[in-house]
């Protein structure tokens, strides 16, 4: 018992003597990749306020000599980026706040209410979340020509009014919620819908700021259906005009960059102000099914 109590003791002392690090171990690996994923953005930043002489020189400049606006009031002047950032700003807008309600209600149904073929019904929603868009592209615009949608912002805010995706992420996170809160509210005498607005959405702040950014960026970050159901450039997003205006203006970079900027900003920010809880409702609701 005197051996081990020994033989113990030094490697207490040593533990206590080792220096600790100031942050977790993990940093060192993680610093290195953020700065590497980050380089490129920084790079467009700078070079959206560099000349073109300085973007074009070998070796390239890595600091610009004085900010220059050029870029930016290029853009502004001679395009409709204006225009094209407001209806990106509809359409992506129009389709979070559509998810949230339709997806909150649907989810709500498939995770708490049981009906004929519920798990059927929820079971051919999530098997559409594999069907490839490649395959649902032309129907979709057949449907919206018959609409009458094509060429106006109508043709992308309908097919996206609610995604599987929407519905299937709540459901996964009203399952993580515990029963007994809803049916204590049932017991006072609260209808279905009055217990999802007043007990279970202030709840689902995570999954409602997740499915709001997931849905903003995918939304705005779309150009294949906005390139085959958009013909007129005033009706443009602003993905879909930030390509025609790179074919049209491949040498004046300095604009290309800052056009990038506005385009790539709005999404930064969003995901940069609801990144705590977009990373709780993963966890949260990929522990249930």
């Amino acid at each position: 018992m005197t051996a081990r109590i020994g033989g113990s003791a030094p490697r207490v002392l040593l533990a206590a003597r080792r220096p600790r690090l100031p942050f977790d171990p993990w940093h060192l690996l993680l610093v290195p990749l953020a700065v590497v994923f980050a380089g490129p953005l920084v790079w467009l930043l700078l070079s959206s306020v560099m000349s073109n002489a300085e973007i074009n020189r070998f070796p390239p400049a890595l600091w610009p000599s004085e900010v220059d606006f050029s870029g930016y009031r290029y853009v502004l002047e001679n395009a409709l980026f204006p225009r094209w950032f407001t209806n990106s700003l509809i359409v992506s807008a129009v389709t979070v706040l559509s998810n949230l309600v339709f997806g909150t209600l649907g989810g709500y149904a498939f995770a708490r209410m049981r009906f004929a073929g519920s798990r059927v019904l929820f079971a051919l929603m999530v098997a559409t979340m594999a069907i490839p868009f490649q395959l649902t592209m032309i129907p979709m615009f057949l449907v919206m020509k018959r609409l009458g949608l094509i060429d106006s912002l109508g043709a992308l805010i309908v097919p996206s009014l609610v995604t599987p995706f929407a519905v299937f992420l709540f459901r996964q996170f009203f399952f993580s919620l515990p029963r007994e809160l809803e049916e204590a509210a049932w017991i006072d005498g609260c209808s279905r819908l009055r217990v999802l607005l007043t007990i279970v959405l202030p709840l689902s702040r995570p999954a409602l700021s997740t499915v709001a950014v997931l849905t903003f960026l995918s939304t705005w970050n779309d150009l294949t259906w906005p390139l085959i159901a958009l013909n007129h450039d005033t009706s443009y997003t602003l993905q879909l005009g930030l390509t025609t205006f790179q074919g049209q203006h491949h040498t004046n970079w300095s604009a290309v960059m800052a056009g990038n900027v506005i385009t790539v900003l709005p999404v930064l920010l969003a995901f940069l102000g609801a990144q705590k809880t977009f990373i709780q409702s993963i966890t949260s609701s990929g522990l249930k099914g």
